[in-house]
C-alpha cells in the first residue's frame, strides 16, 4: 500500500482517496456477513404489512450481488495499486467512497427502519450515477463497468424500496404503486443509459425486471417489466458493439 507523506499534496491526496475506497468497498463487501440475513423489508414495521409486491423481483436475481461485490473489490483494489495517482480515476472517487460507506451500513438499517433504508438506498444510486459521469475513459472493465453493474442494480432496488415503502405507508393501491415505479425504473434506466454509455448499467436493470416477470408471471405486469428488459438488452447490446 503506498504511504502516504502529505494530504496537502494532489499525489497524496490522491492516494488517500484510493485508500478509503479500498476500505469502503472491504466493509460494503463484508456488511452482508457482519448483519441478519435481509430478504425485504419486514411487514411488520410499516402500517400495512407488504409481502413480495409485484414490483419486487424473485429472490434468485439478488445474486448479482456477488458479482456486483467481487468486481467492485477487484476494481477498488486495481485503482490502488495501479492508479493511486492517476487524476482521471482521482475525479471519481468521491463519489463512489460515499455510495460504497453507506451502503457498508445499509443492511443494518434496512433491518429496523424501512423509510431511511429508501432514504439511503436513493443516496447510493446518487453517488454510483456521479461516480460514473467522472468515470475515466480508460480501463473501462476495472471502473465504468463494474460500477455500472451497481449503479443499474441499485436503480431498480431504489424503485422496488420506494414502492414498497409507499404501498406499506398506504400511498396507493399495491398494484397502481407497482405500475408507478415500473415506469419510473424504466424511465431512469433509459435515461441513464444513453447518458452513461456503461453496458453494464441496462444489463442490470434488465436482470432485474427479468427477476420481475419470474415473480408475476406473464399477466400485464409481467409481459410489461418482460418487454421492458428486451429494449434495456437491446441497448446495452448497441452501446457495448459501440
Amino acid at each position: 500500500m503506498p504511504e502516504l507523506e502529505n494530504p496537502n499534496d494532489p499525489k497524496d491526496s490522491a492516494k488517500l482517496k484510493a485508500v478509503l475506497v479500498l476500505v469502503a468497498c472491504i466493509a460494503f463487501v463484508l456488511s452482508p456477513f457482519l448483519a441478519q440475513p435481509f430478504t425485504g423489508f419486514d411487514p411488520a414495521q410499516m402500517p400495512i404489512a407488504v409481502d413480495k409486491p409485484p414490483i419486487q423481483p424473485a429472490g434468485y436475481a439478488f445474486s448479482i450481488w456477488g458479482v456486483i461485490y467481487l468486481w467492485l473489490l477487484a476494481s477498488a483494489g486495481f485503482g490502488l495499486i495501479r492508479r493511486d495517482t492517476a487524476p482521471d480515476w482521482d475525479d471519481a472517487r468521491w463519489p463512489l467512497f460515499a455510495s460504497l460507506a453507506i451502503g457498508a451500513g445499509w443492511i443494518a438499517v434496512a433491518l429496523s427502519a424501512p423509510v431511511m433504508a429508501t432514504i439511503l438506498i436513493w443516496a447510493m444510486l446518487a453517488g454510483a450515477v456521479w461516480a460514473l459521469i467522472r468515470a475515466p475513459a480508460r480501463d473501462r472493465a476495472w471502473f465504468a463497468m463494474p460500477v455500472g453493474l451497481y449503479a443499474g442494480w441499485l436503480t431498480a432496488a431504489s424503485c422496488v424500496a420506494f414502492g414498497t415503502v409507499a404501498i406499506g405507508y398506504g400511498w396507493g393501491s399495491e398494484m397502481a404503486l407497482s405500475w408507478i415505479m415500473l415506469l419510473v425504473a424504466l424511465g431512469l434506466a433509459v435515461a441513464l443509459s444513453l447518458r452513461l454509455r456503461v453496458a453494464t448499467y441496462p444489463i442490470a436493470v434488465a436482470w432485474a425486471l427479468v427477476g420481475v416477470v419470474v415473480a408475476n408471471g406473464l399477466g400485464a405486469f409481467g409481459i410489461a417489466a418482460g418487454l421492458g428488459a428486451l429494449a434495456l438488452l437491446a441497448l446495452a447490446l448497441r452501446q457495448a458493439k459501440g
